[in-house]
């Protein structure tokens, strides 16, 4: 008898008992094989249609949120004079109702005062403790013999905390220290040696060794003959929805500030919605349907469709996507109709405006008037979010990826199981074949021999 399965097989009986397992086996092993490769294959389609989804929903909402903070979609402030002062939009602004005077007369200032000079900035100053007060806060600055120095000096004081800032300028002979507070007059600071100081750090206080390089002030201007003062040359709070930047004072030169309206730039921006929202719809209705009838996108496709009649601003009349010309067709995606669109920018600019980039201020807020970026954030971050429409799906596309690779590692483990089985069957029926025959090749050879013996 053979001495292994594996060398049975194909000898001895005649037969290709090696071919036959083989097909056996394939017949066995190919359908189910081809059934999971196609399943895998369907569920990573679902996974990328979800991902394709996802990502026009993240860039739909992101680019919407980018033009509204980056002022793209705001009305744009325009200056008479852009040497006297500047101004950059922030959301609020009124393009339709703005226009005011401004006369700047005198800049926000910081206090500077300055030293005398010093041979060596490495030298000892003097031991003992200094007062420097900022707005009637006071800190002490303390030089002993770890900082006995200029450069000690001005080290103390930035580390202080108190505002002040500390540097060492190079000047002939020597160097100086040079202080620099806040601006505004509530910067205003002042610098004492204390009781018991070694006499010579007074030469490093303000009101006797210090000389006074300008004084703290307050910026003054007027609007519309309406006078402010601000510790800053960065007005945000006066103007609803401009920030002003003063750059020179200009008593009795009045700068005339109003703002323009970037009409072509919404309207752009309307085209780009409908665009972007179609895409989005029709990579939502390919997941949709690939995932299945019960597939929670369905909920965020009711929700996005739901978009065309929000109401998302506070105007009386123009205050939904529909009051603009975007009208749904029977496919279920956007369209615009420019006409009714420029009937809307002419009877109020700004209405229109305010869908995309909302104004804010006391009554005008993220409840009032969210604007579409907002609404659409908040449809995104629900659908992404945990149990959210998107996040259900994923999950369940994830898990059945993982249910079918488990599958077809325990498919690849009962078909080679069962090729072994058939191998060992036929193998020990090749043997027994292969027995049979050698035993009927000797009864053969017998017969033949005794038949030629009877007829001698």
């Amino acid at each position: 008898m053979v001495s292994s399965i594996a060398n049975s097989l194909g000898f001895g009986s005649g037969l290709d008992v090696k071919q036959l397992v083989t097909d056996l086996s394939n017949a066995s092993r190919d359908p189910k094989i081809a059934r999971m490769t196609d399943l895998t294959q369907t569920n990573q389609t679902r996974i990328s249609a979800l991902a394709q989804a996802r990502a026009d929903l993240d860039g739909f909402a992101d680019s919407l949120s980018q033009m509204v903070d980056d002022g793209t979609l705001r009305s744009t402030p325009t200056v008479s004079d852009e040497s006297v002062l500047g101004a950059t939009s922030r959301a609020g602004l009124s393009a339709d109702s703005f226009a005011a005077t401004v006369v700047v007369n005198q800049l926000a200032r910081a206090q500077t005062s300055y030293s005398g000079v010093v041979a060596d900035k490495a030298a000892a100053i003097g031991a003992g403790t200094m007062t420097l007060t900022v707005g009637g806060v006071a800190k002490t600055i303390t030089i002993d013999a770890t900082n006995n120095s200029l450069d000690g000096l001005a080290g103390a004081i930035n580390a202080s905390g108190a505002g002040v800032t500390a540097s060492i300028i190079a000047d002939e002979g020597g160097h100086r220290l040079i202080l620099k507070g806040p601006t505004g007059e509530a910067g205003a600071f002042t610098l004492t040696a204390d009781a018991g100081a070694d006499p010579a750090l007074s030469a490093f206080a303000t009101g006797g060794g210090m000389t006074e390089g300008q004084n703290a002030a307050n910026a003054e201007f007027t609007i519309d003959g309406v006078a402010f003062s601000r510790a800053s040359n960065i007005i945000d709070d006066v103007v609803p929805g401009m920030s002003l930047t003063l750059k020179k004072a200009a008593p009795g030169q009045p700068v005339d500030i109003g703002a323009s309206r970037p009409l072509g730039m919404i309207k752009q921006t309307v085209s780009d919605f409908v665009a972007v929202y179609n895409q989005l719809k029709k990579s939502l209705v390919a997941a949709s349907s690939l995932s299945g009838p019960t597939s929670g996108l369905r909920e965020l496709e009711r929700e996005l469709g739901g978009l065309l009649h929000k109401v998302i601003s506070s105007h009386g009349s123009i205050n939904q996507l529909s009051d603009i010309g975007i009208s749904t067709t029977k496919e279920g995606l956007l369209s615009v109709d420019n006409a009714k669109l420029d009937k809307a920018l002419e009877a109020d600019a700004g209405a229109v405006e305010a869908l995309f980039n909302p104004r804010r201020d006391a009554t005008h807020t993220e409840q009032s008037d969210p604007g579409i970026a907002f609404v659409l954030d908040a449809i995104r971050d629900k659908a992404v979010g945990v149990n959210g429409a998107i996040d259900r799906v994923s999950k369940s596309l994830d898990t059945k990826k993982e249910n079918l690779a488990d599958q077809l590692e325990k498919i690849e483990m009962r078909e080679d199981a069962y090729r072994k089985r058939l191998e060992k069957q036929y193998g020990s029926l090749e043997a027994k074949l292969a027995a049979f025959k050698a035993t009927q090749s000797y009864l053969e050879q017998q017969i033949k021999l005794w038949s030629n013996q009877g007829n001698d």
